[in-house]
């Protein structure tokens, strides 16, 4: 998955051209437990390393945590009726593991399996399809305490876990999916220190990296002897670009680039083995004995459907002196990241939908026969609302995100014009919420959130989506 070339000027179909997708195309919204639900001390939820990691001084901005959120946890029903009243068919959200498993081991916390039934029962009676997240980040603390992703263990326990979530759930959700985003988990949490659990370690950035994919193919395996029917795992992928395409040494950036951030988890889990520049370029910084021989054969454990989260692409040149990614991206000294140009999100992200067309025609070429769907897309925007305006009509005008939105779906369509299995898109997010190391600053909801007072309204981009879904289509 090596792009040899700068992206066409033109992919998406322009706007103002209808476009409709094809029948039967799922339209929904996604959202992560520990940035939405609260509820971070009821019934027997043991601490994740997002707990910890937020309440570490200078992490967090403004040492803002996700102990409240925007309490879903109590406030499902609510949230459930605005998924309905915007046509949503399907949502996909993430099970807290330390919900299920306080110490992510040993006995199940039928309390925390409780709200899940809850909340899947909830779906159901509004004709929704639940589409499950095993892992969003939140490990247990616990776990952490004993190496988290770097010990191989975590990846045992967590089949067992998976195992006790569909044994309880498993009559109802049809979709599973094991992992979100192993890419940030391991270089944002063990090599840059960016995310919990805030280490700097590119050999244990490695080591992490291996053990998610042991972790899903794991789970992976004991889901389908469980008799779950659609199994899943959702990637990041980043197209990586050379700034000039006619310098050798700008496309062995883009190759070292998109082995670390792509090839290292698509091939061996559809493909069955690790490239060899990739693992030469790990055992620099460790020995690969924690790959064991049959470990790549778990890991290809087949899927039925692939998640593709899309924000960016990423634009690379050979510099001699050049930083490199750091910790995101051991071992690219040498190799300049371009800044991002505008025009640009609230995150400082670059808004080029032309990239995910792109993307989504390469993984279909690169990697054949593996339906995909696009579990997260979306941007934050500064978005305002004034909850003391007496003339206030109820309205979060926000045509930046609509325009990126419309974008993106264009450019998704345009892939599947190209060939390419796309099967749904699920907008990132359906409520404004805690983005993270960024607190409750970044807004990507297409709901807004008054976090003093939970009041929750519209967005302009709600009801245009809502339109979207309504015509299957642009």
């Amino acid at each position: 998955m090596t792009s040899l070339e700068t992206p066409p000027a033109v992919l998406a179909t322009p706007a103002q051209t209808k476009v409709r997708f094809p029948e039967g195309f799922v339209w929904g919204a996604a959202t992560a437990s520990y940035q939405i639900e609260g509820a971070a001390h009821d019934d027997g939820r043991g601490p994740s390393i997002w707990d910890t990691f937020s309440r570490t001084p200078g992490k967090v901005y403004a040492g803002h945590t996700g102990d409240v959120a925007c309490d879903h946890y109590h406030r499902y029903p609510q949230d459930v009726a605005l998924m309905a009243d915007l046509g949503l068919q399907a949502y996909r959200f993430s099970i807290a593991w330390p919900r299920i498993q306080p110490d992510g081991s040993g006995p199940v916390n039928p309390r925390g399996l409780d709200f899940y039934d809850r909340l899947v029962d909830e779906l159901a009676g509004r004709g929704i399809d639940p589409i499950v997240t095993l892992y969003h980040w939140d490990l247990p603390q616990t776990l952490e305490d004993r190496g988290g992703w770097t010990n191989r263990a975590t990846a045992e326990h967590f089949a067992e876990y998976a195992t006790a979530v569909h044994a309880r759930l498993g009559d109802r959700v049809r979709t599973w999916t094991t992992l979100n985003e192993p890419w940030c988990s391991a270089y944002l949490g063990y090599g840059n220190g960016v995310h919990a659990p805030g280490r700097q370690d590119p050999a244990a950035a490695f080591q992490a990296v291996h053990h998610l994919l042991l972790a899903h193919g794991l789970a992976g395996r004991a889901l389908r002897a469980a008799g779950a029917q659609t199994l899943g795992i959702t990637l990041n992928p980043t197209e990586a670009y050379p700034v000039d395409p006619s310098r050798a040494e700008d496309l062995a950036a883009v190759r070292l680039v998109d082995g670390l951030a792509n090839r290292i988890f698509l091939d061996p889990m559809l493909r069955g083995q690790y490239p060899a520049d990739v693992l030469e370029h790990v055992a620099r910084f460790t020995n690969l004995e924690h790959i064991r021989d049959g470990d790549e054969k778990i890991i290809n454990v087949p899927i039925d459907l692939l998640g593709i989260n899309y924000y960016q692409p990423t634009y690379v040149t050979a510099r001699e002196g050049a930083a490199g990614g750091g910790g995101a991206y051991p071992g690219t000294e040498g190799i300049e990241f371009v800044a991002p140009v505008g025009p640009l999100t609230d995150m400082g992200w670059m808004i080029e939908p032309r990239g995910l067309t792109t993307l989504l025609v390469r993984i279909s070429e690169d990697y054949p026969g593996v339906p995909m769907i696009i579990t997260e897309n979306g941007a934050a925007f500064p978005d305002k609302f004034n909850r003391d305006d007496p003339d206030a009509d109820g309205r979060v005008p926000d045509a930046d995100r609509v325009d990126y939105l419309d974008g993106h779906l264009r450019a998704a369509h345009a892939a599947i014009s190209r060939g390419v299995d796309l099967r749904g898109y699920l907008v990132w997010s359906l409520l404004d919420n805690f983005e993270w190391a960024e607190g409750y600053r970044k807004r990507f909801g297409i709901i807004h959130v008054d976090y003093l007072t939970q009041r929750r309204v519209l967005k302009d981009s709600a009801r245009w989506y809502q339109e979207v879904i309504r015509r299957n289509g642009l």
